[in-house]
């Protein structure tokens, strides 16, 4: 691990355990809170403000909804409203992973520090989505929400 800790027992201090034990309710909650409510057929949660103004999809427009369904189980209808944000599904698991683990055993999981290149080249995917899933033609019109 190469996680530095400021105590000599390498476990992460009781305000960082404490913030990432919030962290973590929070996580918790919110998934709960979008397993019981479908934010396609209630006013709990907000509607896109970029969608609202512009009439044009974000690269985020249709992630709670897709969120909603991934508690569900469904994962094809989940990659049919926003398929970025379930392939990254994986590496935000991780980061809740390492949370909890840093929550309850004092320790997160080994962290992973990208080249600047690799995000830069993320920054281009996620700006060609945004683009491409507001073309209305097919096939690019299987992006939209």
């Amino acid at each position: 691990m190469n996680y530095n800790c400021s105590t000599s027992t390498g476990v992460a201090p009781a305000g960082e355990r404490l913030v990432a034990a919030a962290f973590v309710v929070a996580a918790v909650s919110a998934l709960g809170c979008l397993y019981l409510f479908n934010p396609s057929t209630t006013a709990l949660f907000p509607t896109c403000p970029f969608l609202a103004f512009t009439g044009c999809y974000c690269p985020g427009c249709g992630s709670l909804r897709a969120l909603h369904q991934l508690t569900r189980g469904h994962l094809l209808i989940a990659l049919g409203l926003n398929p970025l944000m379930v392939l990254s599904m994986p590496f935000l698991g991780y980061f809740f992973v390492s949370r909890a683990t840093l929550a309850f055993v004092g320790r997160p999981l080994k962290t992973f520090f990208l080249r600047p290149e690799l995000i830069w080249t993320l920054l281009g995917v996620i700006l060609a989505y945004w683009v491409l899933r507001n073309i209305p033609l097919h096939p690019f019109s299987w992006l939209a929400p």
